[in-house]
Parts: C-alpha cells; structure tokens; sequence
C-alpha cells in the first residue's frame, strides 16, 4: 500500500491544525489502497489525535529522541509520542541533519529506539547539491541507509524511506522522475544486501518540492511507493489533490 504523508515542519497552531483537519477529512476520497498520514508539530499532535480518531488518516511526529525519559530538556520521547496517538515518526529529515547537526549515528539511534518501542520510521536520505555535482548521490545516500540500519538489519521492512534530495526540498526545483526512480531502484539494491529476506518489504517515498501538479507524474511509476509532502501540504485542497493523484 503506498503511502502519502505530510510533513508541516514549524507551521501550523493548535487552533490552524484543527481547522485544516476538519477541512481536509470534508474533502478527502475514502481510499483502501492508500495510507494517508499527518505529520504536524509537536504542539498540535494532541488535537490532531482527537480530530483523526476514528477517520483512518495516520498520525505522526516530526521528530523524537532515542531515550523513553530522562533529562532532556526540549525533547519528546517515543512513549509520549505513542500515547497522543502517533504510530509513525519522521527520522534524518536533512533539516534535523544540516541545520541542526544529526549525525548518521544519532540516526541510527533513533531507528532502534523507534523499533523497540514499534513505532514506524520513516527515514529521510538524501544528497546535497554540491554531492550531487561530484557524482556522490550513491556513496551518500548507501552511507546514510547503512549506518541508519547497523545493528538492526534484520528490520529494514519495519521501516519506510523518503528519498528527499537536499537541493529539492522546499526549493520549487524537484527531482525529475527518472531522477527519482534510479535512486530508488539504487536504495532498493543496498537494502537487498542488508536484509535479502525482505527484499521488496519496504516502501520507498520520493520527497523534494513535490506539489498537485508533478505529483502523478512520480506516482506513474512503480518504484515510488509514496510522497512525503512539505509545503504543498501545508492546504488541505492541495494536499488532498496530491491524495487523489493516482
């Protein structure tokens, strides 16, 4: 089942997220082969919770930390996030990577904590510009997906990855689809030699400025299992549009 998510990233109060949801959940199409899933901030996951209860739109966090409590000032822990009902959680996105310094290892910890407590990942791998250029889409991308799954190998179907090249996200400038899709097809080989006994279990998402328009064009191929959506998911007309775009 492919899956379409929507990361908010820092927007949206607690008072916007209940008017979008009501909003969104008056216009979406009832789906059953299709997962939809939300990703607001922190602040507004609890009335995002009560809003979806019941809908089977998906709940999910932006983020969270590897240890279940302690003293982590400004943190959120994978129980918490549990219990306000969020069943999946966004993990490397390249905006925790490189504006706020997330090691491939720090990625890593957060896989397992979030496998433990069975929480899904979506984990975010991507290349910057500059990577890119110098011919390294591969190096990067096989080095972000091995150190993410070191020590849990065996799992790489309990995760979903978001191929989010660095110079598309929220730059108007996406991949090209064939772009896309030899990157997934590369991801799809590194995961073959990590986990063969799951090949093909794990869905594979394209993310990078994706929008109403350019979304079918990357849904018309088999290889993209899903979009991770930012800005064109901040209106529900638009998100929906995206929703109902294969």
């Amino acid at each position: 089942m492919r899956l379409i998510a929507a990361n908010w990233k820092m927007n949206k109060t607690v008072s916007e997220t209940e008017e979008y949801l009501r909003r969104f959940l008056e216009i979406l199409k009832p789906y059953e082969d299709r997962e939809v899933l939300i990703c607001p901030p922190f602040t507004s996951l609890y009335v995002a919770s009560r809003v979806l209860s019941g809908t089977g739109v998906r709940l999910g966090a932006q983020n969270c930390h590897y240890e279940r409590k302690g003293a982590f000032t400004g943190e959120v822990s994978l129980p918490m996030l549990k219990e306000i009902g969020c069943s999946y959680v966004i993990v490397g996105h390249s905006e925790r990577r490189h504006i706020f310094g997330e090691t491939d290892e720090l990625v890593n910890r957060k896989i397992i904590a979030c496998l433990e407590e069975g929480v899904r990942p979506i984990l975010c791998v991507g290349e910057k510009i500059e990577d890119r250029e110098a011919g390294m889409t591969f190096k990067v991308v096989e080095t972000q997906i091995r150190i993410a799954f070191s020590g849990v190998e065996g799992m790489t179907d309990r995760v979903d990855i978001a191929y989010e090249p660095v110079w598309a996200i929220g730059t108007g400038v996406p991949a090209s689809p064939e772009d896309a899709v030899e990157v997934h097809r590369f991801i799809r080989e590194v995961l073959r030699e990590i986990n063969p006994r799951a090949e093909g279990k794990t869905r594979i998402l394209y993310g990078g400025s994706v929008n109403p328009e350019n979304a079918p064009e990357f849904m018309k191929h088999g290889e993209i299992e899903g979009l991770l959506v930012g800005t064109a998911s901040l209106d529900p007309e638009s998100f929906a549009k995206i929703v109902d775009s294969f």
